[in-house]
């Protein structure tokens, strides 16, 4: 009955991101869109620019989910270790503080990033009309988006099919 349950719900994990795939199409094709009209109007330092900061946008989201994933995982590894297992408790401390400082480091990359932001706002506004500059702006939120629900989507799909596995590994 369980299993049932957890295949059910992996079943509609599985939906959810094929929908959500459809989706991330979308806004790519809506990106190249944007990306054409960009590199009509701008200069090619501006073009340089955007390209720049568009592909820095989600490998810096992409290192802060990952980063926060991993920390997540080492923190509920730290809860579950017995006090008597010194020295996987003091691996695990070692590993949480690594990952604690790279996600330091990440957020200051988003930050950088951020500002970057603003720069091309700043560049695209110049240029496009309001509603060009909205949909823009639209855009690197729908994107951001999309790439938080993908990852969290991941974890979850990951974490039903570990519990999955475990559960047919424990019936004999």
């Amino acid at each position: 009955e369980l299993m049932g349950s957890l295949q059910d719900r992996l079943q509609g994990l599985w939906q959810q991101r094929e929908l959500l795939l459809s989706e991330s199409r979308e806004c790519a094709e809506q990106g190249e869109q944007l990306e054409a009209t960009v590199r009509t109007l701008c200069k090619p330092n501006e073009l340089e620019r955007y390209l720049m900061f568009m592909g820095d946008l989600e490998k810096v989201v992409n290192l802060l989910l990952c980063l926060s994933s991993r920390l997540a995982r080492v923190h509920n590894a730290l809860s579950r270790v017995g006090s008597t297992d010194t020295e996987e408790k003091q691996s695990l401390s070692e590993r949480h503080q690594l990952l604690s400082r790279q996600r330091e480091d990440a957020k200051d990359l988003k930050e950088n990033l951020d500002r970057r932001e603003r720069v091309v706002s700043g560049i695209l506004a110049k240029y496009l009309t309001e509603q060009q500059l909205q949909d823009y702006q639209h855009f690197v939120q729908v994107k951001t988006s999309l790439l938080i629900e993908q990852k969290d989507l991941e974890e979850q799909i990951k974490f039903l099919e570990e519990q999955l596995e475990s559960l047919e590994q424990s019936i004999p």
